[in-house]
């Protein structure tokens, strides 16, 4: 998201329903929305524009306090409600690394840097994914979770790897 500059906003990502500016909404407000279902609150039905400011530090401020909430004493051990159901804070934590992670993927890709993200990071998510996403969670873009799993090339690195399981074309 550095990376990211303003003639980029408009630059269509791999999530065939996001440009640039609204991947920036949803990673931030994702930070958010983390967040307030550890601290048992329900999210935020604000819409905010964050990508017409400084995202980086709405980002770095949601991100810090997302980080928080997850090393809060019995945080992962907890059951958090979230919206969609209940389940432990480990796997909320879950959820909230790989949507960033993967969304820094598409970031990456739709505005022309690297996508050989942390490798080592890169791999453990992707084993996690290849263990837990069922294929109820797949489905068209917008509707699901995740879209169909995509063909990768031999020897792609660990990130795009990721990216086609999780139903991005590489």
């Amino acid at each position: 998201m550095a990376q990211v500059q303003a003639d980029q906003l408009q630059a269509q990502t791999p999530c065939q329903s996001w440009n640039v500016s609204q991947l920036i909404n949803h990673v931030i407000g994702a930070q958010q929305f983390f967040a307030a279902g550890l601290k048992g609150e329900a999210p935020s039905a604000e819409e905010v524009d964050w990508a017409a400011g400084d995202y980086m530090a709405a980002f770095d401020q949601a991100a810090a306090e997302c980080l928080e909430c997850f090393q809060a004493e019995g945080a992962l051990e907890a059951v958090v409600q979230m919206p969609f159901g209940e389940m432990p804070g480990a796997a909320v934590m879950g959820l909230a690394m790989t949507d960033t992670f993967q969304h820094g993927w598409d970031l990456a890709k739709a505005t022309g840097q690297s996508t050989d993200l942390n490798p080592q990071l890169a791999a453990g998510i992707l084993q996690a994914s290849q263990q837990n996403i069922q294929e109820a969670f797949r489905g068209e873009d917008g509707v699901a979770p995740f879209g169909a799993e995509q063909q990768c090339a031999d020897g792609a690195c660990n990130a795009d790897q990721l990216a086609a399981f999780l139903g991005r074309t590489v």
